[in-house]
């Protein structure tokens, strides 16, 4: 049996193992922006669909969640998103509205196999007014960093057995989390770029959106 990488060893392969999309459309007065967030682990497809669904793995690594979780019904992310399960196709594909701050969106998850392990891919579809202040700001960086930040959590669960720290802010201020904010914050702006934002716009939106995430602003 292989023995498992430290955390800090997790932490510093991070960033480069998500693969990170945006496409953003304007109609009219109306954006529509889906940030896509994909990963390998390396476990089956069986655990990680287990890991991203049921709530005694969730709370170990992302959230406690609670609810009525099956199709339908209502679940609610402690001290963050709720909303409505919306489809639930057990191990491949989860659907749901994210009702976060007054507004609502759209999270899709998938579960595939790849070589020996398996790749989650996350989608997060949003419809906001278009140039809206918040996202001429921050860009997609302000919600890609949090799910950044979630998916170095299943990294950590899965890839060093560990996950949620005790303290996580005392975790958030430590070195190797600071640099992953930063290299995380940093792909969001090129993708930024990547689907047609005025790159120096999008760099300074991924700088404001760093410094939000390492309380600087």
């Amino acid at each position: 049996m292989s023995e498992r990488p430290t955390d800090d060893a997790v932490i510093a392969a991070q960033a480069d193992d998500v693969t990170r999309g945006l496409s953003v459309d304007i109609d009219g007065s109306t954006q529509h922006a889906v940030q896509s967030l994909s990963q390998t682990y390396p476990t089956s497809v069986d655990d990680l669909w287990e890991a991203c669904t049921d709530p005694e793995r969730l709370a170990r690594w992302f959230a406690p969640v609670s609810g009525d979780l099956r199709p339908g019904g209502r679940y609610a992310i402690e001290g963050n998103a709720s909303g409505t399960i919306e489809v639930c196709e057990a191990p491949r594909t989860f659907a749901i509205t994210w009702e976060f701050g007054g507004g609502t969106s759209d999270v899709t998850v998938r579960v595939d196999p790849d070589g020996d392990g398996a790749r989650l891919t996350l989608e997060h579809a949003a419809t906001a007014e278009a140039g809206s202040e918040f996202w001429t700001r921050y860009g997609p960086g302000a919600t890609g960093v949090g799910w950044d930040l979630s998916l170095l959590g299943l990294a950590l669960h899965l890839k060093a057995g560990t996950g949620r720290p005790e303290d996580e802010e005392a975790f958030a201020q430590t070195p190797a989390v600071q640099r992953f904010i930063r290299a995380s914050s940093a792909a969001w702006g090129e993708a930024s770029a990547a689907a047609g934002t005025p790159e120096p716009e999008a760099r300074a939106a991924a700088e404001r959106t760093t410094a939000f995430y390492l309380g600087e602003d």
